[in-house]
């Protein structure tokens, strides 16, 4: 199936799409130059590239953790983006007053890992008739993600893309299972590979998150190697100072050298030149 997320398609069969930014909003300033300078590097490489960010991070581990700009402001800011850059955003929502919001401005609606079973949050999605990116939760098998994808198309929208986010491995840790990728491919709808949230370890610095953004490269270039349709990667131009997942997030400067190499992997297991 090919899912149409404004001008892009993604598809299973199709070259790769990225969904790519800052886990978070910090300002218009930071979020417009994330946005211009990874759509200037997936142009090089004909990527169809989505921006991604959140406006607000409800799943934090403390109560004190950076939470964003708030809902109004967000989409402000990716608005802005989407209308001066010509290119699909996405974001995460929360609930269903957010989603029927956020569904009148943005291109992709996000259904975050940890509420993906929320019944009431996939239909409100889908009733937006715009795209609905779900990120299976981590404690979802990949064989039972036709339920979460059925909680959406039951509303007559079938522009559905199930991302592969990583599944819990005893405590603070998550680890990923090439085949869920093959095994939910088998749905008929996109498959998306989360390449950062794959390398986190949820919780294990105490109030924070820790990861391994060293890890990216491999686990992305293994995903695509599957033949699925795009690659997720929070990315920042300083990832030590990202107020959110900072060692899961890529640095932009590795960014361009990571897309060559996933693009010839993709050139080879779908056979396009």
């Amino acid at each position: 199936m090919n899912v149409k997320i404004n001008n892009i398609i993604a598809s299973n069969k199709k070259p790769f799409i990225l969904i790519a930014g800052p886990d978070s909003i910090e300002s218009l300033d930071h979020a417009m130059l994330m946005a211009k300078s990874i759509n200037k590097i997936a142009k090089q490489f004909q990527i169809p590239y989505v921006f991604k960010a959140s406006y607000d991070k409800a799943n934090r581990t403390s109560v004190t953790s950076f939470r964003g700009v708030g809902m109004e402001e967000g989409v402000k800011i990716l608005t802005k983006i989407q209308d001066t850059l010509k290119i699909p955003v996405t974001t995460d929502v929360h609930t269903v007053e957010q989603a029927e919001y956020v569904g009148k401005f943005i291109n992709l609606i996000q259904v975050p890992a940890l509420l993906s079973r929320q019944t009431d949050l996939l239909v409100a999605a889908g009733k937006t008739k715009k795209a609905v990116n779900i990120k299976k939760g981590q404690f979802i098998a990949p064989q039972n993600a036709n339920n979460l994808i059925g909680k959406v198309t039951s509303t007559g929208n079938t522009n559905v893309l199930i991302t592969e986010r990583g599944t819990t491995f005893g405590y603070n840790d998550v680890v990923t299972d090439m085949r869920g990728l093959e095994i939910m491919k088998r749905f008929g709808y996109p498959v998306i590979f989360d390449a950062s949230h794959t390398v986190q370890f949820p919780s294990n610095l105490g109030n924070k998150s820790g990861g391994d953004r060293s890890l990216i490269p491999a686990l992305a270039k293994a995903a695509i190697a599957v033949g699925i349709a795009g690659i997720f990667m929070e990315i920042h131009n300083n990832p030590s100072k990202a107020p959110v997942d900072g060692l899961s997030s890529l640095d932009l400067k590795d960014l361009k050298g990571l897309l060559r190499t996933l693009k010839s992997i993709d050139k080879i297991v779908k056979n396009y030149e």
